[in-house]
């Protein structure tokens, strides 16, 4: 292909792009600029919806009324209910309800469902999963292959474990459950309504109702240990004649 030809080829994508967006602002969706937004023909997004630049959206996606949809997203073949907001995210064959904020730099993979009113944050990646409403899942955390009831908290870093090297298991947390920050829960395991799963925990039995979970050692103080290490580490130095 030569430079001419590959003008035109450019010039006209751009002008499919435009009449899709310009189609789009007709019914009322907003937009940062209309040529620094992908949006494929057949998608359908509702009034009062902003459209931020560099976002890419694909396939039979439906995007409702009075929605975000922020710089640098990706979304195909989803659902986004209205009102919901999303922020340099990806968002790939799987359904997002009302006025939940997901991201920035959040992925939700294929087959996922989440609620309305969560929180899915940054760096928060969700496969396989479903996530009741009024769940908060605020940071740093993988949900993989599990069922999430309404109204959990989820603490920074925490990871469902859920390929043994062979299959991959599912795991369960009912309603109003608390887990803490750094909690591994390996699959498969039942974590009952209203329980709490104490910071620094390894999950790997079923968790009853409103019970309290607990799997770390007592920490203990060392009083002087930092002084007498750095004499140890001062007379290795001289002997090895530094």
């Amino acid at each position: 292909m030569n430079e001419i030809d590959a003008e035109k080829l450019y010039e006209e994508k751009a002008r499919a792009r435009r009449s899709v967006n310009l189609a789009l602002a007709a019914g009322g969706v907003e937009f940062f600029d209309l040529s620094l937004a992908e949006i494929e023909e057949g998608v359908q997004i509702g009034a009062g919806t902003w459209i931020g630049p560099g976002t890419i959206i694909k396939g039979k996606t439906v995007i409702g009324e009075n929605c975000r949809i922020g710089q640098g997203c990706r979304i195909e073949n989803s659902e986004i209910g209205s009102g919901t907001e999303v922020e340099q995210s990806v968002i790939l064959e799987s359904v997002v309800g009302c006025e939940t904020q997901v991201g920035p730099f959040a992925y939700i993979r294929p087959d996922s469902k989440v609620g309305s009113h969560c929180r899915i944050g940054d760096f928060v990646e969700i496969k396989n999963s479903s996530v009741g409403d009024g769940t908060k899942i605020s940071h740093l955390t993988y949900v993989g292959d599990s069922d999430l009831g309404s109204g959990i908290n989820l603490g920074c870093g925490v990871v469902f474990v859920n390929y043994d090297g062979w299959v991959k298991q599912r795991s369960v947390v009912g309603d109003g459950a608390f887990i803490g920050c750094n909690v591994n829960v390996v699959a498969p395991v039942n974590i009952g309504e209203g329980a709490y799963i104490a910071a620094g925990g390894t999950v790997t039995c079923d968790v009853a109702p409103g019970a309290l979970f607990i799997a770390r050692d007592k920490g203990r103080s060392i009083d002087g240990w930092v002084a007498r290490r750095g004499g140890l580490m001062k007379k290795r130095f001289e002997k090895q004649g530094g």
